[in-house]
């Protein structure tokens, strides 16, 4: 990939497109795995960074630790905001900056609706698209909501797809979406996790957990848990509660971290049913360092979050995804996932079954992670200059 004349860089418009590439994100998963990107791109090309904010408090913690200083901070973020607010907000702020950049390429990650905003916007304005993460599927697209639907749709605006995995890559191709336009380069995330083990192992980054945490985990068991998905809002959080709980109540050499997202949905129902409970301890959303430095410590994780999917693999941590479906695979065939959903009895007999059978504990905590090697930004360079390469082809 690509073995042809890319697509005109700019259309009926007329308008002279510049030698720069424009990497839009708004979110801090999407800023962790854009990040090794960004560093990979800059000797010899022209990055300029735009963040919509879409989550204003957990972005920034993110840009601070990897050193990236947005051009435009679009800074969308506002109270109770819906899908609505941040589909349109995102589509009319990029117009304006994609129409003063004309960048030769437009770089989006993942999932998110500033992805798919960016996406429409660079279209309209016939500027290519690179989607990062390309090709995860659950082909139901209502899990998860509506991730799902922006990474379809994103597909479909994109000119250049970087799919993390070969099921990724198929998912693509059965899609219409031409070879040429396809290279498995494993998942950025990786990248990004390995740097900051590398930072913390080394002792050139301080990682800090809340005070209330280090005392809790002296001769215990960590379990950390994390849970923010839609599709879980309701009954969902509340069998989740329900089981960690039970855990906590029957296994006392156990602790149970669980880093609370800020979304009142999920708030509410965990602090009614766990608040108090002994060897539950709640915090507030954690920064990505001291996160990493607590999944290195973890026994296990108890997950619906596609990050920590991919990332648990690398750290030899068995992963129980709260999820009925999930667009990462690859961990349930390799053995190092297993999907519980959200039922209260599967979580709970899951989490039992890791602590009490160390034969199975074992053959999941191998470190074998099937969505990346740490090599996945370097890829995506290499493919990006060759794009640039090709203007005089247009």
């Amino acid at each position: 990939m690509p073995g042809r004349c890319s697509p005109p860089l700019v259309g009926d418009s007329g308008g002279n497109v510049s030698d720069r590439v424009l990497v839009v994100f708004g979110t801090r998963p999407e800023a962790i795995k854009l990040a090794p990107v960004v560093e990979k791109l800059r000797p010899g090309i022209a990055v300029r960074v735009c963040v919509t904010a879409q989550h204003r408090e957990m972005l920034d913690q993110v840009l601070r630790l990897f050193e990236l200083v947005p051009d435009y901070d679009l800074d969308l973020m506002k109270a109770d905001q819906d899908l609505f607010d941040v589909t349109a907000g995102a589509l009319r702020a990029l117009e304006s900056v994609i129409a003063a950049e004309r960048p030769a390429l437009l770089i989006v990650q993942g999932d998110t609706t500033t992805t798919f905003a960016a996406a429409l916007a660079a279209f309209y304005l016939r500027v290519p698209v690179a989607h990062v993460e390309a090709g995860l599927r659950t082909r139901d697209k209502g899990q998860p909501f509506p991730e799902e639907v922006n990474r379809r749709l994103t597909a479909q605006l994109a000119d250049w797809h970087f799919a993390p995995t070969e099921w990724a890559r198929d998912n693509l191709l059965r899609e219409g979406i031409p070879e040429e336009r396809i290279a498995v380069t494993g998942n950025t995330g990786i990248d990004a996790l390995l740097g900051v083990v590398r930072r913390i192992e080394a002792g050139t980054v301080s990682a800090p957990l809340p005070p209330e945490i280090e005392p809790a985990l002296d001769g215990r068991r960590l379990i950390l848990v994390t849970g923010h998905r839609r599709e879980s809002f309701g009954a969902g959080f509340e069998n989740i509660c329900r089981a960690l709980r039970r855990i906590a109540e029957r296994y006392r050499d156990v602790a149970i971290v669980y880093p609370v997202h800020l979304n009142p949905n999920v708030r509410e129902p965990v602090y009614r049913y766990l608040s108090g409970v002994r060897g539950i301890y709640l915090t507030r959303p954690m920064d990505y360092l001291p996160f990493v430095a607590l999944m290195m410590r973890a026994f296990l994780i108890v997950t619906d979050s596609g990050g920590v999917q991919e990332e648990a693999p690398s750290l030899g941590k068995p992963v129980l995804v709260m999820r009925e479906k999930t667009e990462r695979p690859e961990g349930v065939a390799a053995g190092v996932a297993r999907l519980v959903g959200t039922d209260a009895e599967r979580i709970a007999a899951g989490v039992g079954e890791l602590l009490e059978n160390p034969e199975l504990y074992a053959a999941m905590a191998r470190r074998q992670n099937p969505y990346g090697d740490g090599c996945a930004a370097e890829r995506i360079g290499r493919i990006v200059r060759k794009v640039l390469g090709e203007k005089a082809c247009t």
